[in-house]
């Protein structure tokens, strides 16, 4: 007889065989695939490693040959003993270099960035432009290396997507499984460019694709974890940031200043973005009132950053040198306030003036700075009751950025990785979540998501905002036959005005609907005269609308949760 005590170990071990079956079952069915797609994960993961290594490279090369420094990383101090003319023509210089690379090979005369792999990502397969892509990548080369005050993650993250998208095309892959290498290219980028693998992978999950399904997770991890191989075989295991010695923090009675830090960044982050468009819309204006050639747009922009520069050198460049100084305290309160300022309108002017590189750079400089200016006021008010200044500025940094990027998960991440301090994340977590809820109310949830919502794509809401606006009428319509009382009812609805171009999208087509109260909408062709006789292509039926909605959001169910 046996032990009755011995039962539930029987069940274990009878669930646990079962389980190892079904997964033995599932692996030999679907194995080769997964692996094959971890292989090209590992293949991208390496290849943009190289491409963000090279970039960066590339950057430091330019920058010693033009500005004639040793040390990179010394940049603005060294801008600082230049003669003024010096400071004033290299980015004016630079600046004409990529208005004349934007104006040859966009169509545009704009500089593709992160925004437009997020695009990428929900409607067009996980691709984006190429042609343009390295214009962009060559634009912000010469932007980061002459005097632009912008970013070089976002150029190596377009960079990165590029080379998936050929990849992707290069077999065939559908659409989950593009957007998948996708993810797995800008995780490496990420990574790459900070040695930070965890807020890398995140970063992707979170920013490009906007969901966490488990089938893009394995891949993604190995892509990460090429990129950050190949950083630290080039520059070793060392953080970006060194801090000064520990960071402490009075937990009970300190944590309200960093709810308030939290405010403060939040509308600094909001005020930043804001900056940015309103110098976009600014210098778009000008440009078309005096009829200037895009081309002369980044030149004169060029112009303005190194007039800024000759007072405030800082600005030069990603900034990485003033970011440093605010983390180790080195910066007294008026001179981190002003900087901030400062480094505010070089950015607007920067990315305003269609010169290249992102945002994510400059938003950490600007955290930083803002955190410290925060910190020296707070601690010298209490300072018996709070740690050092230096953790504000930490907090800071995270928190602005993560509201400019709309990621306040992996930029709480990378903060830690940037630094190597995990000592204070309760304090970073504060900051960061009412940062992040306060500029969403002032913006649409994040930078990149406001230039998309600003190019009338709508990706802020959801799928059910834009899928609809991913199907063309011509594709859902249906042929009408001849003669038929559904070309007649057609007909009737044209002559009473009611009809539909071939090239709209279902959005319109359901506001359409909505509004004229039809189950049918006749399709009708532009004409370019009015009084061209109308010609009746098909019908798209209300429901026919419906059942492809309907599909397209089961389908963008089943990724998210798959």
């Amino acid at each position: 007889m046996q032990d009755p005590r011995e039962a539930p170990f029987r069940l274990v071990d009878a669930t646990f065989r079962q389980a190892c079956s079904r997964g033995a079952r599932a692996l030999w069915r679907s194995g080769p695939e997964q692996v094959g797609v971890w292989i090209l994960a590992l293949i991208i993961g390496t290849a943009a490693g190289f491409a963000a290594l090279i970039f960066r490279r590339g950057i430091d090369w330019l920058q010693t040959t033009v500005y004639g420094t040793e040390d990179v990383l010394q940049l603005h101090s060294f801008a600082a003993t230049l003669e003024w003319y010096w400071i004033l023509v290299i980015p004016m210089l630079g600046g004409t270099a990529v208005g004349i690379v934007l104006y040859l090979w966009t169509p545009d005369g704009r500089v593709r960035s992160v925004a437009d792999v997020i695009e990428g990502a929900a409607l067009r397969e996980g691709r984006v432009e190429r042609k343009a892509g390295v214009a962009s990548a060559v634009a912000s080369w010469i932007t980061l290396s002459t005097g632009g005050s912008s970013g070089r993650e976002g150029p190596v993250v377009h960079l990165a997507a590029m080379i998936s998208s050929w990849i992707a095309d290069l077999f065939k892959a559908d659409a989950i499984r593009g957007r998948d290498l996708l993810g797995c290219a800008v995780a490496a980028a990420v990574s790459a460019s900070f040695n930070a693998p965890i807020a890398g992978a995140l970063f992707a999950l979170e920013v490009v694709l906007r969901h966490f399904a488990l089938h893009a997770l394995a891949p993604i991890v190995v892509a990460s974890a090429a990129g950050t191989v190949i950083n630290r075989l080039a520059f070793g295991d060392v953080t970006e940031f060194v801090l000064p010695g520990t960071t402490a923090l009075e937990f009970y009675v300190e944590l309200p200043a960093f709810l308030i830090l939290g405010l403060v960044c939040g509308v600094v982050a909001a005020v930043m973005m804001r900056s940015i468009f309103w110098a976009d819309d600014v210098e778009s204006q000008l440009q078309k009132r005096l009829g200037l050639p895009d081309w002369v747009r980044p030149a004169l922009a060029g112009a303005l950053l190194g007039a800024i520069a000759i007072f405030f050198p800082h600005i030069i460049g990603v900034g990485y040198e003033t970011t440093s100084s605010a983390l180790t305290g080195q910066l007294p309160l008026r001179e981190a306030l002003i900087f901030a300022i400062v480094k505010v309108v070089a950015v607007a002017i920067t990315i305003g003036g269609r010169m290249g590189g992102g945002v994510f750079s400059p938003s950490l400089m600007v955290g930083a700075l803002t955190g410290l200016t925060f910190g020296l006021i707070a601690t010298g008010l209490f300072p018996d009751v709070s740690g050092g200044h230096t953790l504000y500025a930490l907090a800071g940094m995270g928190a602005v950025a993560a509201a400019v990027l709309g990621a306040p998960i992996s930029t709480t991440l990378i903060v830690f990785e940037l630094t190597g301090d995990w000592q204070t994340g309760l304090a970073v977590m504060l900051s960061v979540s009412i940062s992040t809820s306060v500029s969403a109310q002032l913006v649409t949830r994040s930078f990149f998501l406001t230039q998309l919502a600003r190019k009338r794509v709508h990706l802020a809401a959801g799928p059910q905002a834009y899928l609809l606006g991913m199907f063309r009428v011509a594709a859902v319509m249906r042929k009408l036959e001849a003669g038929s009382a559904e070309e007649e009812r057609c007909w009737e609805l044209v002559r009473k005005g009611v009809y539909i171009d071939g090239n709209a999208t279902l959005d319109t087509a359901l506001k359409q609907f909505e509004e004229a109260g039809v189950s049918v909408l006749p399709v009708v062709p532009l004409t370019d005269g009015d009084d061209a006789p109308p010609e009746l292509l098909g019908a798209l039926f209300h429901v026919d609308s419906l059942k492809v909605y309907n599909r397209a959001l089961a389908a963008a169910a089943a990724e998210e949760h798959s």
